[in-house]
Protein backbone atom coordinates (compact mmCIF):
# COMPACT_ATOMS: atom_id res chain seq x y z
CA UNK A 1 0.00 0.00 0.00
CA UNK A 2 1.78 3.45 -0.65
CA UNK A 3 2.50 5.91 2.00
CA UNK A 4 0.02 9.05 1.91
CA UNK A 5 2.27 12.23 0.63
CA UNK A 6 2.39 14.88 3.20
CA UNK A 7 2.82 18.13 1.26
CA UNK A 8 2.30 19.18 -2.27
CA UNK A 9 4.19 21.57 -4.08
CA UNK A 10 3.14 25.32 -4.40
CA UNK A 11 6.09 27.08 -6.05
CA UNK A 12 5.03 29.45 -8.42
CA UNK A 13 5.42 29.08 -12.54
CA UNK A 14 8.14 31.62 -13.65
CA UNK A 15 6.15 31.97 -17.15
CA UNK A 16 2.71 32.22 -15.69
CA UNK A 17 3.82 34.57 -12.62
CA UNK A 18 5.82 36.80 -15.52
CA UNK A 19 3.26 36.91 -17.85
CA UNK A 20 0.31 37.42 -15.58
CA UNK A 21 2.94 40.53 -13.99
CA UNK A 22 3.01 42.33 -17.14
CA UNK A 23 -0.50 41.73 -18.49
CA UNK A 24 -2.37 44.80 -16.99
CA UNK A 25 0.14 47.55 -17.54
CA UNK A 26 0.79 49.83 -20.22
CA UNK A 27 4.77 49.66 -21.47
CA UNK A 28 4.68 53.35 -21.33
CA UNK A 29 3.62 53.11 -17.30
CA UNK A 30 6.26 50.43 -17.34
CA UNK A 31 9.16 52.56 -18.54
CA UNK A 32 7.79 55.24 -15.71
CA UNK A 33 8.34 52.91 -13.26
CA UNK A 34 11.92 52.37 -14.17
CA UNK A 35 12.14 56.50 -13.67
CA UNK A 36 10.43 56.35 -10.85
CA UNK A 37 14.02 54.15 -9.79
CA UNK A 38 16.36 56.63 -11.03
CA UNK A 39 14.32 59.50 -8.81
CA UNK A 40 13.96 56.62 -5.61
CA UNK A 41 17.94 56.70 -6.04
CA UNK A 42 18.47 60.20 -6.32
CA UNK A 43 16.53 60.22 -2.51
CA UNK A 44 18.91 57.09 -1.28
CA UNK A 45 22.04 59.03 -2.19
CA UNK A 46 20.14 62.18 0.35
CA UNK A 47 20.06 64.64 -1.73
CA UNK A 48 19.44 68.07 0.07
CA UNK A 49 15.44 69.36 0.49
CA UNK A 50 16.39 72.36 -1.19
CA UNK A 51 14.23 74.09 -4.15
CA UNK A 52 16.07 72.00 -6.73
CA UNK A 53 17.31 68.65 -4.86
CA UNK A 54 17.60 66.65 -8.27
CA UNK A 55 20.21 68.97 -9.94
CA UNK A 56 22.78 67.21 -11.57
CA UNK A 57 20.82 63.99 -11.61
CA UNK A 58 19.55 62.88 -15.17
CA UNK A 59 18.02 59.87 -17.21
CA UNK A 60 18.39 59.06 -20.73
CA UNK A 61 15.61 56.56 -22.54
CA UNK A 62 16.50 55.82 -26.33
CA UNK A 63 15.04 52.53 -27.54
CA UNK A 64 14.80 50.70 -31.44
CA UNK A 65 14.01 48.09 -32.77
CA UNK A 66 16.96 46.27 -31.09
CA UNK A 67 16.66 47.33 -27.82
CA UNK A 68 15.53 49.59 -24.96
CA UNK A 69 18.22 51.37 -22.99
CA UNK A 70 17.40 53.30 -19.71
CA UNK A 71 21.22 55.24 -18.45
CA UNK A 72 21.00 57.69 -15.42
CA UNK A 73 23.77 59.05 -13.08
CA UNK A 74 21.45 58.16 -9.93
CA UNK A 75 23.63 56.17 -7.42
CA UNK A 76 23.04 52.86 -8.66
CA UNK A 77 22.10 49.95 -6.87
CA UNK A 78 23.96 49.57 -3.36
CA UNK A 79 25.62 46.36 -2.91
CA UNK A 80 23.87 45.23 0.30
CA UNK A 81 20.35 46.07 -1.72
CA UNK A 82 21.36 43.77 -4.86
CA UNK A 83 19.72 40.50 -3.55
CA UNK A 84 16.59 42.37 -2.83
CA UNK A 85 16.92 44.62 -6.03
CA UNK A 86 16.19 41.44 -7.84
CA UNK A 87 13.64 39.75 -6.37
CA UNK A 88 9.72 39.25 -7.82
CA UNK A 89 8.45 41.55 -5.08
CA UNK A 90 9.33 42.97 -1.73
CA UNK A 91 11.48 40.62 0.52
CA UNK A 92 9.43 40.67 4.37
CA UNK A 93 13.15 40.90 5.49
CA UNK A 94 14.25 44.32 3.28
CA UNK A 95 16.26 46.63 5.79
CA UNK A 96 14.06 49.12 6.88
CA UNK A 97 16.68 51.93 6.95
CA UNK A 98 17.75 51.49 3.39
CA UNK A 99 14.40 52.42 1.88
CA UNK A 100 14.40 56.35 0.53
CA UNK A 101 12.65 58.68 2.08
CA UNK A 102 9.93 60.02 -0.24
CA UNK A 103 9.80 56.81 -2.82
CA UNK A 104 6.23 55.73 -4.26
CA UNK A 105 7.61 52.39 -4.68
CA UNK A 106 6.10 49.76 -2.03
CA UNK A 107 5.67 46.07 -3.69
CA UNK A 108 9.37 45.82 -5.21
CA UNK A 109 7.96 44.56 -8.60
CA UNK A 110 8.61 48.01 -11.32
CA UNK A 111 12.15 47.29 -12.55
CA UNK A 112 11.01 43.43 -13.30
CA UNK A 113 7.86 44.39 -14.68
CA UNK A 114 9.18 46.49 -16.92
CA UNK A 115 11.95 44.61 -18.45
CA UNK A 116 9.64 41.04 -18.66
CA UNK A 117 6.96 43.57 -20.90
CA UNK A 118 9.53 44.31 -23.12
CA UNK A 119 11.96 41.69 -23.70
CA UNK A 120 13.18 37.91 -23.56
CA UNK A 121 16.81 39.23 -21.84
CA UNK A 122 18.34 41.50 -19.88
CA UNK A 123 21.66 43.33 -18.81
CA UNK A 124 21.63 45.45 -15.76
CA UNK A 125 24.65 47.58 -14.75
CA UNK A 126 24.73 49.25 -11.53
CA UNK A 127 27.54 51.16 -10.30
CA UNK A 128 27.92 52.32 -6.97
CA UNK A 129 30.60 52.71 -3.86
CA UNK A 130 33.44 51.10 -5.13
CA UNK A 131 32.35 48.28 -7.83
CA UNK A 132 30.64 47.49 -11.23
CA UNK A 133 27.99 44.65 -10.79
CA UNK A 134 26.45 43.48 -13.76
CA UNK A 135 23.33 40.88 -13.70
CA UNK A 136 22.32 38.99 -16.58
CA UNK A 137 18.48 37.81 -17.25
CA UNK A 138 18.23 35.33 -20.21
CA UNK A 139 15.36 34.19 -22.40
CA UNK A 140 16.93 30.67 -20.90
CA UNK A 141 16.11 31.58 -17.16
CA UNK A 142 12.98 32.94 -17.79
CA UNK A 143 12.11 29.18 -19.14
CA UNK A 144 13.70 27.15 -16.50
CA UNK A 145 11.14 26.93 -13.98
CA UNK A 146 14.12 25.56 -11.50
CA UNK A 147 16.39 27.74 -12.14
CA UNK A 148 15.11 31.22 -9.78
CA UNK A 149 19.28 32.74 -9.32
CA UNK A 150 20.67 35.28 -11.63
CA UNK A 151 24.43 35.18 -11.97
CA UNK A 152 26.26 38.63 -11.28
CA UNK A 153 29.56 39.62 -12.45
CA UNK A 154 31.73 41.90 -9.92
CA UNK A 155 33.98 44.31 -11.23
CA UNK A 156 35.96 47.47 -9.76
CA UNK A 157 33.93 50.50 -9.93
CA UNK A 158 35.68 52.51 -12.77
CA UNK A 159 35.60 56.54 -12.17
CA UNK A 160 32.59 58.86 -11.84
CA UNK A 161 28.84 59.12 -10.88
CA UNK A 162 27.57 55.92 -9.28
CA UNK A 163 24.08 55.26 -11.74
CA UNK A 164 22.48 52.24 -13.48
CA UNK A 165 21.78 50.88 -17.42
CA UNK A 166 19.50 48.76 -18.27
CA UNK A 167 19.36 47.09 -21.71
CA UNK A 168 16.53 45.15 -22.83
CA UNK A 169 17.15 42.94 -25.55
CA UNK A 170 15.51 40.31 -27.94
CA UNK A 171 12.22 42.52 -28.10
CA UNK A 172 8.81 41.01 -28.51
CA UNK A 173 7.32 41.28 -31.50
CA UNK A 174 4.46 43.80 -29.84
CA UNK A 175 7.26 46.11 -28.72
CA UNK A 176 8.96 46.26 -31.71
CA UNK A 177 6.38 47.50 -33.98
CA UNK A 178 5.71 50.31 -31.43
CA UNK A 179 9.37 50.85 -31.28
CA UNK A 180 9.66 50.93 -35.29
CA UNK A 181 6.14 50.72 -36.76
CA UNK A 182 4.93 53.95 -34.51
CA UNK A 183 8.10 55.48 -33.56
CA UNK A 184 6.99 58.75 -34.12
CA UNK A 185 3.54 58.49 -32.14
CA UNK A 186 5.12 56.16 -29.39
CA UNK A 187 7.98 58.57 -28.68
CA UNK A 188 5.71 61.57 -28.86
CA UNK A 189 3.27 60.05 -26.39
CA UNK A 190 6.22 58.95 -23.59
CA UNK A 191 7.42 62.24 -24.35
CA UNK A 192 4.11 63.74 -22.89
CA UNK A 193 3.48 61.16 -19.97
CA UNK A 194 7.20 62.03 -18.86
CA UNK A 195 6.59 65.73 -19.42
CA UNK A 196 3.45 65.70 -17.35
CA UNK A 197 3.89 62.86 -14.73
CA UNK A 198 7.93 64.25 -13.70
CA UNK A 199 6.88 67.78 -14.52
CA UNK A 200 7.29 68.86 -10.88
CA UNK A 201 10.61 66.99 -10.67
CA UNK A 202 12.10 68.20 -13.39
CA UNK A 203 11.52 71.60 -12.50
CA UNK A 204 13.79 70.74 -9.28
CA UNK A 205 16.35 69.82 -11.65
CA UNK A 206 15.90 66.60 -12.90
CA UNK A 207 17.29 65.86 -17.05
CA UNK A 208 15.20 63.41 -18.62
CA UNK A 209 15.77 62.67 -22.35
CA UNK A 210 13.51 60.74 -25.06
CA UNK A 211 15.76 59.30 -27.92
CA UNK A 212 18.07 62.47 -27.71
CA UNK A 213 15.24 64.90 -27.24
CA UNK A 214 15.38 67.09 -23.87
CA UNK A 215 11.64 66.89 -21.53
CA UNK A 216 10.44 70.12 -20.35
CA UNK A 217 7.57 70.18 -18.00
CA UNK A 218 4.58 70.66 -18.29
CA UNK A 219 3.74 72.60 -15.26
CA UNK A 220 1.17 75.43 -14.72
CA UNK A 221 0.72 78.76 -12.60
CA UNK A 222 -1.84 80.51 -10.59
CA UNK A 223 -2.93 83.72 -11.66
CA UNK A 224 -2.16 85.68 -8.09
CA UNK A 225 -3.33 89.65 -7.66
CA UNK A 226 -1.04 91.26 -5.02
CA UNK A 227 -0.40 94.02 -3.50
CA UNK A 228 -4.35 93.99 -1.86
CA UNK A 229 -5.63 94.09 1.48
CA UNK A 230 -6.72 91.02 3.00
CA UNK A 231 -10.42 91.49 2.27
CA UNK A 232 -10.18 93.11 -0.94
CA UNK A 233 -11.72 91.12 -3.89
CA UNK A 234 -9.58 90.28 -6.59
CA UNK A 235 -8.05 86.84 -8.67
CA UNK A 236 -6.34 84.72 -6.10
CA UNK A 237 -6.13 80.88 -5.65
CA UNK A 238 -7.65 78.94 -3.30
CA UNK A 239 -5.19 76.88 -0.60
CA UNK A 240 -5.32 74.41 1.72
CA UNK A 241 -2.89 72.96 3.91
CA UNK A 242 -2.78 69.72 6.37
CA UNK A 243 -0.93 66.99 7.29
CA UNK A 244 -2.43 63.43 9.30
CA UNK A 245 -1.32 61.86 12.05
CA UNK A 246 0.33 59.57 9.59
CA UNK A 247 2.93 61.66 8.57
CA UNK A 248 0.80 62.57 5.02
CA UNK A 249 1.44 66.41 4.48
CA UNK A 250 -0.84 67.86 1.77
CA UNK A 251 -0.80 71.08 0.01
CA UNK A 252 -3.69 71.88 -2.43
CA UNK A 253 -4.24 74.99 -4.81
CA UNK A 254 -7.14 75.68 -6.98
CA UNK A 255 -7.17 78.74 -8.95
CA UNK A 256 -7.57 80.09 -12.37
CA UNK A 257 -4.22 79.71 -15.19
CA UNK A 258 -5.95 82.52 -17.46
CA UNK A 259 -8.93 84.71 -17.77
CA UNK A 260 -11.70 83.20 -18.12
CA UNK A 261 -13.36 82.69 -21.36
CA UNK A 262 -16.41 84.98 -22.42
CA UNK A 263 -19.63 83.06 -23.15
CA UNK A 264 -18.88 83.64 -27.23
CA UNK A 265 -16.35 81.94 -27.27
CA UNK A 266 -17.27 78.40 -25.48
CA UNK A 267 -20.57 78.44 -26.71
CA UNK A 268 -21.80 74.68 -27.87
CA UNK A 269 -18.41 73.48 -25.75
CA UNK A 270 -16.08 74.19 -28.47
CA UNK A 271 -12.88 74.80 -27.90
CA UNK A 272 -11.42 78.39 -27.62
CA UNK A 273 -9.04 79.21 -29.99
CA UNK A 274 -4.83 79.57 -28.62
CA UNK A 275 -6.23 77.72 -25.52
CA UNK A 276 -6.49 74.04 -24.60
CA UNK A 277 -8.46 71.65 -21.89
CA UNK A 278 -5.71 69.77 -21.79
CA UNK A 279 -4.22 72.31 -19.50
CA UNK A 280 -7.56 72.46 -17.54
CA UNK A 281 -8.55 69.98 -14.19
CA UNK A 282 -6.91 68.55 -11.42
CA UNK A 283 -3.31 67.64 -11.15
CA UNK A 284 -2.48 65.04 -8.29
CA UNK A 285 0.85 64.85 -6.80
CA UNK A 286 2.57 61.68 -4.54
CA UNK A 287 6.36 62.48 -3.62
CA UNK A 288 6.46 64.78 -6.33
CA UNK A 289 4.96 62.30 -9.16
CA UNK A 290 2.22 63.56 -10.93
CA UNK A 291 0.05 60.36 -10.94
CA UNK A 292 -3.11 62.34 -12.14
CA UNK A 293 -2.80 65.02 -14.76
CA UNK A 294 -5.14 67.61 -15.28
CA UNK A 295 -8.03 65.68 -14.46
CA UNK A 296 -11.88 66.44 -15.33
CA UNK A 297 -14.01 63.79 -14.57
CA UNK A 298 -15.95 62.38 -11.19
CA UNK A 299 -12.58 60.60 -9.84
CA UNK A 300 -11.99 64.70 -9.03
CA UNK A 301 -14.56 65.88 -8.28
CA UNK A 302 -16.53 67.25 -11.18
CA UNK A 303 -19.80 66.89 -11.62
CA UNK A 304 -20.57 65.90 -7.85
CA UNK A 305 -22.10 67.93 -4.74
CA UNK A 306 -22.73 71.22 -6.48
CA UNK A 307 -19.93 71.33 -9.02
CA UNK A 308 -20.77 71.42 -12.55
CA UNK A 309 -19.39 68.86 -15.02
CA UNK A 310 -16.27 69.91 -16.92
CA UNK A 311 -17.51 72.29 -20.01
CA UNK A 312 -15.03 74.18 -22.29
CA UNK A 313 -16.16 77.68 -19.81
CA UNK A 314 -13.78 76.18 -17.33
CA UNK A 315 -11.57 75.67 -19.56
CA UNK A 316 -9.25 78.01 -17.21
CA UNK A 317 -9.75 76.47 -14.50
CA UNK A 318 -6.22 74.27 -12.84
CA UNK A 319 -5.77 72.44 -9.14
CA UNK A 320 -2.94 70.79 -7.70
CA UNK A 321 -3.16 68.78 -4.88
CA UNK A 322 0.28 67.21 -3.52
CA UNK A 323 0.40 64.39 -0.97
CA UNK A 324 4.11 63.44 0.72
CA UNK A 325 5.05 61.05 2.97
CA UNK A 326 8.66 59.37 4.14
CA UNK A 327 5.86 55.87 3.84
CA UNK A 328 5.10 55.48 0.16
CA UNK A 329 2.19 52.89 1.36
CA UNK A 330 0.48 55.98 3.09
CA UNK A 331 -0.54 58.02 -0.21
CA UNK A 332 -3.81 57.45 -1.92
CA UNK A 333 -1.93 55.71 -5.15
CA UNK A 334 -2.74 52.75 -7.30
CA UNK A 335 -0.07 49.84 -7.37
CA UNK A 336 0.97 51.34 -10.99
CA UNK A 337 1.57 54.67 -9.04
CA UNK A 338 -0.35 56.22 -12.22
CA UNK A 339 -3.67 56.61 -10.87
CA UNK A 340 -5.49 57.73 -7.88
CA UNK A 341 -7.04 55.45 -5.36
CA UNK A 342 -10.78 56.41 -5.45
CA UNK A 343 -11.42 54.82 -1.80
CA UNK A 344 -8.90 55.70 -0.01
CA UNK A 345 -10.43 57.39 3.02
CA UNK A 346 -8.07 60.02 2.86
CA UNK A 347 -8.47 61.01 -0.63
CA UNK A 348 -12.11 61.28 -0.06
CA UNK A 349 -11.88 63.67 2.88
CA UNK A 350 -9.34 65.53 0.33
CA UNK A 351 -11.59 65.53 -2.39
CA UNK A 352 -13.94 67.43 -0.19
CA UNK A 353 -11.85 70.53 -0.05
CA UNK A 354 -10.87 69.95 -3.95
CA UNK A 355 -14.80 70.15 -4.25
CA UNK A 356 -15.08 73.32 -1.76
CA UNK A 357 -12.19 75.15 -4.21
CA UNK A 358 -14.11 74.39 -7.49
CA UNK A 359 -17.16 75.82 -6.92
CA UNK A 360 -15.73 79.39 -5.66
CA UNK A 361 -14.35 79.26 -9.66
CA UNK A 362 -17.13 77.81 -11.37
CA UNK A 363 -19.16 80.01 -9.75
CA UNK A 364 -16.91 82.91 -10.39
CA UNK A 365 -17.05 81.81 -14.14
CA UNK A 366 -20.96 81.01 -14.33
CA UNK A 367 -21.23 85.55 -13.04
CA UNK A 368 -18.81 86.80 -14.85
CA UNK A 369 -18.52 85.48 -18.62
CA UNK A 370 -21.19 87.15 -20.15
CA UNK A 371 -18.93 90.45 -18.75
CA UNK A 372 -15.34 89.83 -20.06
CA UNK A 373 -14.65 93.51 -20.52
CA UNK A 374 -15.01 93.57 -16.64
CA UNK A 375 -13.38 90.32 -16.45
CA UNK A 376 -10.02 91.20 -18.60
CA UNK A 377 -9.85 93.99 -15.77
CA UNK A 378 -9.93 91.38 -13.06
CA UNK A 379 -7.08 89.66 -14.15
CA UNK A 380 -4.69 92.24 -15.79
CA UNK A 381 -3.33 92.90 -12.63
CA UNK A 382 -2.41 89.87 -11.35
CA UNK A 383 0.73 87.75 -11.79
CA UNK A 384 1.17 84.06 -12.50
CA UNK A 385 2.74 82.64 -9.33
CA UNK A 386 3.69 78.53 -9.25
CA UNK A 387 2.74 76.26 -7.13
CA UNK A 388 6.32 76.40 -5.30
CA UNK A 389 5.72 79.54 -4.37
CA UNK A 390 2.38 79.29 -3.22
CA UNK A 391 3.54 76.48 -0.87
CA UNK A 392 6.52 78.29 -0.04
CA UNK A 393 4.37 81.23 1.10
CA UNK A 394 6.25 83.93 -1.38
CA UNK A 395 2.96 85.06 -1.90
CA UNK A 396 1.56 85.50 1.55
CA UNK A 397 -2.27 84.90 2.47
CA UNK A 398 -4.66 85.06 5.25
CA UNK A 399 -4.73 80.89 6.29
CA UNK A 400 -7.78 80.26 8.40
CA UNK A 401 -7.39 76.75 10.68
CA UNK A 402 -10.26 74.11 9.40
CA UNK A 403 -10.76 70.61 10.92
CA UNK A 404 -11.55 67.83 8.58
CA UNK A 405 -11.89 63.84 10.10
CA UNK A 406 -8.69 62.84 8.98
CA UNK A 407 -6.50 66.42 9.69
CA UNK A 408 -6.52 69.25 10.85
CA UNK A 409 -5.23 71.94 8.78
CA UNK A 410 -5.36 75.51 7.48
CA UNK A 411 -7.05 77.12 4.20
CA UNK A 412 -7.48 80.46 2.43
CA UNK A 413 -10.93 81.07 0.74
CA UNK A 414 -10.18 83.93 -1.74
CA UNK A 415 -12.88 86.82 -1.84
CA UNK A 416 -13.58 86.90 -5.25
CA UNK A 417 -14.86 89.34 -7.26
CA UNK A 418 -18.94 89.40 -7.59
CA UNK A 419 -21.06 91.22 -10.28
CA UNK A 420 -22.89 94.40 -9.49
CA UNK A 421 -26.33 94.44 -11.15
CA UNK A 422 -26.13 97.61 -13.25
CA UNK A 423 -29.29 98.16 -15.42
CA UNK A 424 -27.80 100.87 -17.28
CA UNK A 425 -25.18 97.84 -18.89
CA UNK A 426 -26.13 95.95 -21.89
CA UNK A 427 -27.93 92.76 -21.04
CA UNK A 428 -27.11 89.68 -23.77
CA UNK A 429 -29.96 87.97 -25.11
CA UNK A 430 -29.11 84.42 -26.57
CA UNK A 431 -31.68 81.66 -28.60
CA UNK A 432 -31.17 78.74 -30.77
CA UNK A 433 -33.34 78.45 -34.43
CA UNK A 434 -32.85 76.38 -37.05
CA UNK A 435 -30.08 77.18 -39.31
CA UNK A 436 -32.39 76.96 -42.45
CA UNK A 437 -34.46 79.49 -41.21
CA UNK A 438 -31.48 81.89 -39.53
CA UNK A 439 -30.64 81.88 -43.32
CA UNK A 440 -33.81 82.45 -44.93
CA UNK A 441 -34.17 85.93 -42.53
CA UNK A 442 -30.18 86.76 -43.54
CA UNK A 443 -31.35 86.80 -47.16
CA UNK A 444 -34.43 88.55 -46.33
CA UNK A 445 -32.99 91.54 -44.40
CA UNK A 446 -29.26 91.58 -46.07
CA UNK A 447 -29.90 89.54 -49.62
CA UNK A 448 -27.21 87.42 -48.15
CA UNK A 449 -27.74 84.23 -46.35
CA UNK A 450 -24.67 83.28 -45.25
CA UNK A 451 -24.50 86.46 -42.59
CA UNK A 452 -23.45 85.51 -39.19
CA UNK A 453 -26.64 84.37 -37.05
CA UNK A 454 -25.43 86.99 -34.29
CA UNK A 455 -25.37 89.94 -37.24
CA UNK A 456 -28.86 88.49 -38.10
CA UNK A 457 -30.41 88.42 -34.27
CA UNK A 458 -29.17 92.21 -33.64
CA UNK A 459 -30.38 93.49 -36.74
CA UNK A 460 -33.42 91.86 -35.82
CA UNK A 461 -33.83 93.54 -32.65
CA UNK A 462 -33.34 96.66 -33.44
CA UNK A 463 -36.15 96.38 -36.02
CA UNK A 464 -38.30 95.96 -33.10
CA UNK A 465 -36.78 97.93 -30.99
CA UNK A 466 -37.15 100.95 -33.40
CA UNK A 467 -41.08 100.01 -33.60
CA UNK A 468 -41.73 99.59 -29.86
CA UNK A 469 -40.48 103.25 -29.38
CA UNK A 470 -42.16 104.81 -32.94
Amino acid sequence: MSRERESVSARPVKTFFVSMLTRDIKLEDAILDLLDNCVDGILRTGAGESDRPYEGFWANITFSADSFVIEDNCGGIPSNLLDYAFRLGRAPDYPEEEKPRGAVGVYGIGMKRAIFKMGESCVISTRSERALHEVVISSQWLQDEDDWDLPITHMERPEGQGGTRIEVKDLKEGIVSLFVGQQESFSSDLHELVATHYSFIIDKGFRISVNGESVRSRSRGFVYTPDVGPSERVIRPFTYRAKTDKGVEIFMVAGFNQAIPSEDETRDDQEVPSRSSEDAGWTVVCNDRAVLFCDRSELTGWGEAGVPRYHTQFIAFSGVVEFKCENPAELPTTTTKRGVDASSPLYLQVKNKMREGMRLFTSYTNQWKARPYDVREQFGSGRIATFAELKEGVMKVPMARTPVPIATGEQFNPPLPVPVRDESRGRRISFTKRAEDVRAVAEYLFDDSQREPSSVGEECFDIILQEARS
